[in-house]
This record gives C-alpha cells, sequence and structure tokens, in this order.
C-alpha cells in the first residue's frame, strides 16, 4: 500500500534569490516517482492548527514565524528564508506529516509526505544545540508526528536518514523515554551535533541513538551501521508504525554533503521496514537524491527484496559502529 500526501501549497514556499531548497526540489522527487510507476494515489493534506504545533514549539517560535512570513520574503537567519506564503506551507507540511502517521496506524504501507518546507533542524524555540541557523527548516514536522504517535500509542520511533543530524527533534524529545530517535548521519559537518555519545537526557539515556559516519562513507558503509544498530533495535520494539524522516541529500552527487550513497542503500533501507507501517516524512534532497533515492526507498518497501548479502564495510565504518555499540550496550542489547 502506497498513498502520497502532496500539495501545490508546498511549492509557494520559495526564495525571490537562489536557494537549495527550493520548490523545483519536489518536481525532481514527483518525476523520480513518476518514472519508477510510483506516483499513485496522491490525496491532498490538511493543515495544521496552531494547538498541534504549540506540542513540540514555543508560542514565541509560532508567533515569530507567523509575523516574519506576513512581512514577505527575507531571511530569518543566513540560511533560512520566509516569505508570504511560508506560513500556510507550513502548516499543510505539519498536517501532512500527521495525517501520514495516522493512516499508516489505520492500515499497513508507507505513507509518503512530500513536504516542504523540511523540519527537522527546528529544535522547540528554533536553533537547537549547536546549530548557528534553522537549515532551512520551519516546523518540525517528524516531531508532530511524533508527539500524536504518542498521545495515541505512548510512544513513537523515528528514524531519521538525512545526510545532517536532525538536532531539532533531538531537542525536543531529548528528555522524552517514550520517543525513541535513530540517526545515521554525516560526522562533523552542520548542525554539528549528533555524536556517539549523545544518547537523551535524565531518565532518556539510551532513546537518542547517533550513528555519524565518516566522510565519502558509501552503500556498504551505511548498510551494515542498518543491520548492526538500526533493525536489531527496531527488531526489539516492534513499534506499529515507524516514522521516517526521510533526507535524501547523502545520495551520491546530490551537492550539500560528501556521502556516497545509491540507489543500493535506499532499497535495501525500504525493504528492510517492508514488514512494518511507515510515515515517511520528507526532509533534505536537492536534486540526484530526490529522483534516484527517493523512488529507492519506496520500491525497496513495496517488494520487501533487500538485495546483496555479501557487503564490505569500511575499517572507518566498522569503528564507528563498534563505538555506537559499545555505548549503547547499556541499554540495548546488540
Amino acid at each position: 500500500m502506497l498513498r502520497i500526501l502532496y500539495s501545490s501549497i508546498f511549492k509557494e514556499h520559495k526564495s525571490l534569490d537562489y536557494h537549495p531548497e527550493n520548490p523545483n526540489r519536489l518536481d525532481f522527487a514527483i518525476e523520480g516517482l513518476k518514472a519508477k510507476n510510483l506516483w499513485q494515489n496522491v490525496v491532498e493534506p490538511n493543515p495544521a492548527n496552531i494547538e498541534e504545533i504549540l506540542e513540540v514549539h514555543s508560542e514565541n517560535y509560532v508567533e515569530r514565524i507567523r509575523k516574519a512570513s506576513q512581512m514577505g520574503f527575507h531571511y530569518i537567519d543566513p540560511d533560512t528564508y520566509v516569505g508570504e506564503k511560508t506560513w500556510n506551507a507550513a502548516l499543510y507540511a505539519f498536517g501532512a506529516a500527521r495525517e501520514a502517521s495516522l493512516m499508516a496506524l489505520e492500515k499497513k504501507g508507507i505513507y509518503l509526505a512530500l513536504v516542504r518546507p523540511p523540519g527537522h533542524h527546528a529544535g522547540k524555540s528554533g536553533r537547537a544545540f549547536y546549530a548557528s541557523t534553522l537549515g532551512f527548516c520551519i516546523f518540525n514536522n517528524v516531531a508532530g508526528a511524533a508527539k500524536l504517535l504518542e498521545s495515541l500509542e505512548g510512544n513513537a520511533l523515528i528514524i531519521d536518514f538525512d545526510v545532517h543530524h536532525g538536532n531539532g527533534t533531538q531537542e525536543i524529545f531529548w528528555n522524552d523515554e517514550n520517543i525513541i530517535h535513530i540517526d545515521l548521519h554525516e560526522r562533523d559537518i552542520y548542525p554539528w551535533s549528533g555524536y556517539e555519545w549523545e544518547v537523551g537526557g535524565k531518565d532518556a539515556e539510551g532513546t537518542k541513538i547517533n550513528i555519524p559516519m565518516t566522510s565519502y562513507s558509501g552503500d556498504d558503509d551505511y548498510i551494515y551501521a542498518w543491520k548492526e544498530i538500526v533493525m536489531p533495535i527496531v527488531d526489539v520494539i516492534k513499534p506499529k508504525v515507524i516514522l521516517i524522516s526521510a533526507g535524501f541529500d547523502a545520495f551520491k552527487g546530490d551537492g550539500l554533503a560528501t556521502i556516497q550513497l545509491t540507489e543500493e542503500f535506499y532499497r535495501f533501507a525500504g525493504a528492510s521496514l517492508s514488514d512494518y507501517s511507515l510515515g515517511v516524512v520528507l526532509e533534505g534532497g536537492y536534486g540526484i537524491g530526490l529522483e534516484k533515492g527517493l523512488p529507492a526507498f519506496v520500491e525497496g518497501y513495496l517488494k520487501g527484496e533487500t538485495g546483496k548479502e555479501t557487503i564490505r564495510p569500511s575499517y572507518e565504518a566498522l569503528k564507528v559502529v563498534g563505538k555506537v555499540k559499545e555505548i549503547l550496550r547499556e541499554w540495548w542489547e546488540l
């Protein structure tokens, strides 16, 4: 079962000058999905209301975004812009993520919230942890979905494989033992967080799981980390729904980082989760990652075939995974 939550409203959040986070991103995604006959069951989402957004963001931050949008196009920090249509697009993006999680709860399948502006760098009051900016993000869409699942199920599991660490998501749920947040990303780049020792706040230790991969890591490195850490935790929890913070900027040549993934990893990741219902929320990806990586992930999930069994991770990947497992063994059997 595949359903896509999409609206042309998401294209109305746009810059007056060049910016990598622009409406064309959605065209890349749609063209890639159409090429694989995956552009199907497309539904228009509903906007979130203010009360729902206030479950994860402070009132001051939400009001700041509302007022900034009314002022028309301008930058609210060195790399994040708003325009007159940003507020509306952000409400719909937040609402679409929540709807995707509800649909996933009702019937097993993959429910793709093809949204923008993205969200995983947005913390409770805006910038999170050590980040100097919001990193193109407005409201934390996947956090809203997780909060909804927590209210219905008592817990939630988020897997974030965007090439950048989901610092906003981690900050929002830092002290929440009911939200498991697994984050696989490139080490030592923006937002300069997501290290192995960041495991959650008091009474929530072990619920924030970071796998910071070294520069130029490839498919085998990521597949190894996924098999050794991600899937053992998933299979212990056995959640009704898994939320995916789905960034495809780790795809080779996508432009904003050095990780060298191809369709192989994304197909494997999707297939490995095929026993579970997924609420997938778009984060990063700026070109080829959306065109090739996104459909590979969806196709992998629908076919359920993980591909090759033999992998050859690099020495650096072995070291990272070993260190993460050593830290997490206090809470997980890895």
